[in-house]
Formats: structure tokens, C-alpha cells, sequence
């Protein structure tokens, strides 16, 4: 097996444990279950215990990037030693942020309960195919018992999630080291970002020639993704898209960059105990149904070949300027159900600022759509916004992708066919806007011009409004799905 200092992902080793705890395993491992099906919250060893594993992992790689240092006289030995000692609270602080963020990660997977349970059995259904996979083993339940177990309305238990997540981690982590992601220019901050300041600061040489940099860049990647995304995120995209793991990492980045996840999820970290913990939960788990949503976008509609750069650079500025207009641009019913959503969390104690912008989520998921619909026409961010919300508006499509999200999923299958039907839903509404843009006018203004030149327009407007009103299934957000593809061909 793989060094575990090429192989530092917190608390992902599971073949290590599977070794270290041999016959007990399953003692300890069904016991956890059986507790965790009563009600009991806990995790696994490999879960609980990472912290250790992950310190040395960080010491050993901190000295590593040292050695050049001292190979070339300019770090003796002593104050080598010293300089470990002042990290050490960094160090610590770094390998709990690690902890934090994975049992938050069990903690999102298991408060979407039944709901992910399809998307958990193709990740296990992977993982066997692959060889990598014993659900006895692990005590993992089969296909028929979680069939049961959804029957009942049960989910997977949070030791069970644990140990998904470390298979998930590990798995991809094997995927992505092969692949040129870890050498895209814009990840370089992920090699800093594991180090302590002083290490950065004072050797930065060191750090950028780290014999391990890949796999650190790599580790850092893992992590992030897994733990913001979910366990079974990377198989629930490539099922949906039929993408590769580079596209659908670089996704990823592109979107947390893009929309500024990073920092608006360490808001909410800084909510720990100030809040209710199931509404930060919330908080936790709209930010994650916006990513991943965004995800599966930016998979289909951008190209990665120019790297993160080029990507982050032509969508960031547009969000972010959709963003700050949003007073001016948003049609009435959109405006107050967002001046209502901010009020409930300040009611909430969230403070303002942040409650701002988690109000403004629901509005800016489809801000790339609008960026690109601005490239498209060479029109004002302000004039494409407008107009994408104004024509949203009118055909009542906020209100089917806003009930789309609530539809019952049997299956796995038809989850995947209610995600495809909002994204046809989506590109429609994309050419739609365009057209209108065509008009030469803006927002309002634009549609009405749009609507008076295409009177067959009335019609599949009337219908889908039906549809909108009357209690959405998979059938009738496949039939307005149509509707609109036939709409944008009038």
C-alpha cells in the first residue's frame, strides 16, 4: 500500500483498519450499526481517530519542504526543530479543520436520509464492479436489504456513511493522480494552503518543489470535493453527465471559485453554536444543493482544455455582477420570496450580511445561464439578467424548477430523469432569453415585444402555467421540459 504520507486524506485509510483491526472489525462495525439504528450518533474509529494519522502526515511533509533548506546551509539543524516547534499549533488547527469538515460532511449526507440512499448504492455498485469493494467486509447492507430498508423509510446509518466516505475519498483520490488536474496551474494554492504559514513564508522555494506536490495538490483536492459534495458525488455526476473525473474536478473548483463557496461556507462556520444546529445544517446543505446542481452545468456547458484560469476568469466577474444587481433586476415575486428569505434568517439570528446572501442563492443558480446568454448577444450583464429573470417570470419557470427539486424520486433513475428535464428546461430558457434580447430591448419590456411577434407563443405559455399550478410529477415536468424545447423552435 501507498505511503500514508503521499496518502494523507483524513481519516480515508480504510484498508489499513480493515488490516489493523482484523476479526474485531466486525464486531466493533456492527455494533456501531446496530447502535446507530436506535438513534445513537457516532462515527468510526477511522473517522474519530484521523486526527493522529493526519499530524504526522503534516509533520513529515512539513519536513520534507525542509530539507532543501538545510541541504543548502540555510536551516540548521536547531532551528530546523525550533521552527517545528512554533508550527505546532497551526498544525493542530489545520488537523482539525480536516475533522470538522468530514464529520460535517456525515452529518449533510445523513440529514438528506432517503433521499441519497440511490445515489449511496451506485457508489457501492462502483466500488464492486471496480474490485475495490466488500460490502460483507464492511457490513455494508446488499441491494435487496437496502431495498427493504428504503421500503421502511430507513437510510444508511452514519457508521456506514463514514465508511463510504473513505472509500469514496480513496478511490478518487487513485483516479485523479493519474490525471494532469493536479498540475493546473490555478491548484498551486492548494499546496500552500496545507502547509503552515511559517513554511510558507520564510521557504516558499521549498514548498513549490516538494517531491510529493502532486500528491499533496491531489489530497487537498479529494478532500474538498468529497467532503462539500458528498460521498457519492462523484458517481452521481458521472451517472448523470457521462463525464470524466478531471471534467467533473475542475467543476467543482470552477463553481466554489465562481460563486465564492469557499468563504460564504466559512460564514456559516462561524455560526457553531450562535444558531439552531439543524438550521446551519441548512445553511450547510443549500450551499451544497447549489454546487452540485452548478456542477453538473458547468460539465455540460464549459470547456476545461484553457484550464481553471480561463474558466474562472470569463464566469466569476458575471456572477458576481449579477449579484450585486440583484435589486434591480429580479421581477416582483422573485424579489419579495428573497426579501422574505433574507428576513427569516436575521429572525433566525444569522447576521445580515451572510443572511444576504443565502437569500440570494435561489437567484443566482442560474446566473451562468444569464453570463452566457450575455456572450451570446453581446448585451449588458444587467439587460441579459433582466431579461432571463423577466422571461423566468412570465412562462412561471421559477416555480417548476423551484417544485422540481420536491418531486418524488422512486429511484435513483427517475432522480436522474428529473435533473435532465430541469436542464432542458434550462437551456430553453436560455435560447428564450436570447431571443428576446434579439429584440433590441431589455427585461419586461423585451418579452411583451417577443410575445406579440410569436402568438404561438400563447399557447405553450398557457400550458406550462397549468403545469406550474397544479401539483408537479416527473410526467408533467417532462411534458413542460418538451413544451418549452417546441417554444424556443416556434
Amino acid at each position: 500500500m501507498t505511503s500514508p504520507t503521499i496518502r494523507s486524506i483524513a481519516g480515508a485509510d480504510v484498508r489499513a483498519r480493515v488490516i489493523g483491526e482484523g476479526a474485531n472489525l466486525g464486531v466493533t462495525q456492527r455494533g456501531r450499526i446496530e447502535a446507530a439504528q436506535k438513534g445513537l450518533k457516532l462515527n468510526t474509529d477511522a473517522i474519530d481517530n484521523s486526527a493522529g494519522v493526519n499530524t504526522s502526515d503534516v509533520e513529515v511533509n512539513i519536513k520534507i519542504a525542509l530539507a532543501r533548506p538545510e541541504r543548502e546551509g540555510r536551516l540548521s539543524p536547531a532551528d530546523r526543530n525550533s521552527l517545528l516547534a512554533v508550527m505546532t499549533d497551526e498544525v493542530g488547527a489545520l488537523v482539525l479543520r480536516n475533522n470538522y469538515l468530514q464529520t460535517l460532511a456525515l452529518s449533510l449526507a445523513e440529514r438528506k436520509g432517503v433521499a441519497e440512499t440511490g445515489f449511496l448504492a451506485r457508489l457501492m455498485q462502483s466500488l464492486e464492479q471496480r474490485g475495490l469493494l466488500s460490502r460483507a467486509v464492511e457490513f455494508l447492507p446488499d441491494d435487496a436489504a437496502i431495498a427493504e430498508r428504503t421500503r421502511r423509510g430507513q437510510s444508511l446509518t452514519r457508521p456506514e456513511l463514514a465508511v463510504l466516505l473513505a472509500y469514496a475519498k480513496l478511490t478518487l483520490y487513485d483516479d485523479l493522480l493519474v490525471t494532469s488536474v493536479p498540475d493546473d496551474c490555478y491548484l498551486a494554492r492548494r499546496l500552500s494552503e496545507y502547509f503552515p504559514r511559517e513554511v510558507q513564508d520564510k521557504f516558499p522555494a521549498a514548498v513549490e518543489s516538494h517531491r510529493l506536490r502532486r500528491e499533496i495538490i491531489a489530497t487537498g483536492l479529494v478532500n474538498a470535493v468529497i467532503n462539500r459534495g458528498g460521498p457519492a458525488c462523484i458517481v452521481r455526476l458521472i451517472d448523470e453527465t457521462d463525464a470524466d473525473i478531471p471534467t467533473i474536478v475542475m467543476a467543482y473548483v470552477a463553481v466554489v471559485e465562481c460563486y465564492g463557496l469557499r468563504r460564504l461556507n466559512d460564514a456559516i462556520d462561524a455560526l457553531d453554536t450562535r444558531i439552531d444546529g439543524q438550521l446551519q445544517l441548512a445553511l450547510y446543505a443549500g450551499v451544497q444543493d447549489l454546487l452540485l446542481s452548478r456542477m453538473v452545468w458547468y460539465v455540460r456547458n464549459v470547456d476545461f482544455k484553457a484550464g481553471l484560469d480561463a474558466v474562472i476568469a470569463r464566469f466569476g466577474p458575471g456572477i458576481r455582477a449579477i449579484a450585486a444587481g440583484l435589486d434591480d433586476v429580479l421581477p416582483q415575486d422573485l424579489q419579495a420570496a428573497r426579501i422574505k428569505r433574507r428576513q427569516d434568517l436575521i429572525d433566525a439570528a444569522v447576521p445580515a450580511d451572510l443572511a444576504g446572501e443565502l437569500a440570494d442563492l435561489d437567484a443566482l443558480v442560474p446566473a451562468p445561464d444569464i453570463v452566457t446568454v450575455a456572450e451570446r448577444t453581446t448585451r449588458a450583464i444587467g439587460d441579459a439578467a433582466a431579461t432571463f429573470f423577466a422571461a423566468e417570470a412570465n412562462f412561471r419557470l421559477d416555480r417548476i424548477i423551484a417544485a422540481a427539486r420536491n418531486v418524488p424520486a422512486n429511484d435513483f433513475f427517475e432522480r436522474l430523469a428529473i435533473d435532465r428535464a430541469v436542464d432542458q428546461i434550462a437551456a430553453a430558457e436560455r435560447r428564450l432569453a436570447a431571443d428576446m434580447l434579439a429584440t433590441g430591448q431589455s427585461g419586461q419590456q423585451a418579452v411583451e415585444t417577443w410575445l406579440a411577434a410569436h402568438p404561438e407563443a400563447t399557447r405553450i405559455r398557457r400550458s406550462v402555467e397549468e403545469i406550474a399550478g397544479s401539483g408537479l410529477t416527473l410526467a408533467k415536468l417532462t411534458v413542460a421540459a418538451n413544451l418549452l424545447g417546441d417554444l424556443v423552435k416556434a
